[in-house]
């Protein structure tokens, strides 16, 4: 039997167009967005706190409506969106275009239709009888390592009441989804010394030391994959490995002095994260630099950390699985392998987090970006439900 689309709000769709509108392109600023999104909460009566970056053109926003009290939720998603450049679009992804029961527009599903949603819903929720408080996040550079959140899980650290719980807003198709990889991404930056290519003992080749790096990687790699640990429920089902950039070299005649190589890691939830990284830093400093420096002492390797995203692992005990669960009619909940700030709510804040959201991530980050209408008016249902169980 085949259920009937649940067409969402014309106050979702009027957000949808106003958000997807800002760019708010990681690594760029997004103030207008946020300056936009606080002036309507203030309006309602929200308490909002605007956590800045340090060059003052970000921002996450915290807006809180309800009784002065511990408890209650936090509603998250993060405001950026991935570039459009290079890809090949249909209409316009910077003004939304509806068709065929599709909201298309950058971010559209990952993650401005939740935000919308929110949005929607923010003077509902300020006319209700609350008997615990709502707080709506609103994040930045998530899409490039949330790199925005932690300083706003801090700043929630430090008010007087701490939430009782934590829904990412994330595209599951409204799926409760409890656990998922952590991730650690770093560059590695190999100093070797330049000579002719004729005299290779009179120089330190960095792209060799670079490739032999990567090879170690790869190496361990197919530890995990063979040895594990492993967990069927992710796909893979296992920690993984990944090179994604090496570059190194000027011409070939030279011997190169500088290589860079950006890799990463994505580790299931009950993998040592710290193991797994000083195994790396073991291999680096133990066997590969030493070898880098039998002739000479200037020479080595530096790793800049991008990203150090923690996993997710919230028990089906927890209070905001079983509510979300009730909420949505799931029966069951699960795992996926992309990262979400979910972790991060989780392990900074000791705020007991899923992830739970409007669309489809097969649709996000691809040109036509889109989200299905009815996976929007099912976001409002799961709202309206929620916020029943929080009023007196």
């Amino acid at each position: 039997m085949t259920t009937a689309a649940l067409a969402p709000s014309q106050d979702t769709i009027d957000w949808c167009r106003k958000l997807i509108a800002h760019p708010s392109v990681s690594m760029t600023p997004n103030m207008a967005l946020i300056e936009e999104v606080k002036a309507f909460l203030d309006g309602l009566g929200y308490e909002t706190l605007v956590v800045r970056d340090d060059s003052n053109t970000k921002a996450n926003l915290y807006a809180t409506i309800g009784p002065a009290v511990n408890g209650g939720v936090i509603l998250s998603g993060h405001s950026d969106v991935v570039p459009t450049e290079g890809q090949n679009w249909a209409s316009d992804p910077y003004d939304i275009d509806i068709r065929d029961g599709k909201l298309y527009g950058r971010g559209s599903c990952d993650m401005k239709g939740f935000l919308a949603c929110l949005l929607a819903k923010a003077e509902t929720f300020k006319n209700a009888d609350l008997r615990v408080p709502i707080h709506l996040a609103f994040t930045y550079d998530e899409e490039v390592g949330c790199l925005g959140v932690p300083s706003l899980v801090e700043a929630i650290n430090n008010l007087p009441h701490k939430p009782a719980m934590c829904i990412v807003g994330e595209p599951t198709e409204m799926k409760v989804i409890t656990q998922h990889k952590g991730k650690y991404s770093a560059r590695a930056h190999f100093t070797g010394r330049s000579g002719h290519s004729s005299l290779p003992g009179e120089g330190v080749n960095a792209v060799e030391f670079a490739s032999e790096f990567v090879v170690f990687l790869r190496k361990l790699g197919r530890q995990c994959r063979d040895e594990g640990p492993h967990d069927d429920e992710f796909t893979p089902n296992h920690t993984t490995f990944h090179t994604g950039v090496i570059k190194g070299g000027t011409q070939l005649n030279i011997i190169p002095q500088n290589c860079f190589v950006d890799f990463e890691f994505r580790n299931l939830p009950n993998d040592d994260r710290d193991a797994l990284k000083a195994r790396i830093f073991d291999y680096l400093d133990n066997t590969l630099i030493p070898e880098m420096r039998e002739t000479y002492d200037d020479v080595g390797v530096e790793i800049e950390v991008i990203s150090d995203m923690p996993g997710l692992a919230t028990g089906d005990d927890e209070e905001v699985t079983k509510l979300v669960m009730a909420l949505t009619g799931a029966n069951t909940t699960g795992k996926v392998s992309f990262g979400t700030e979910a972790g991060v709510f989780s392990a900074m804040g000791d705020i007991p987090t899923v992830v739970c959201g409007p669309g489809n991530i097969e649709q996000a980050h691809k040109p036509d970006e889109f989200i299905e209408l009815d996976q929007l008016g099912r976001c409002e249902v799961f709202l309206d439900k929620l916020l029943a169980v929080l009023v007196k």
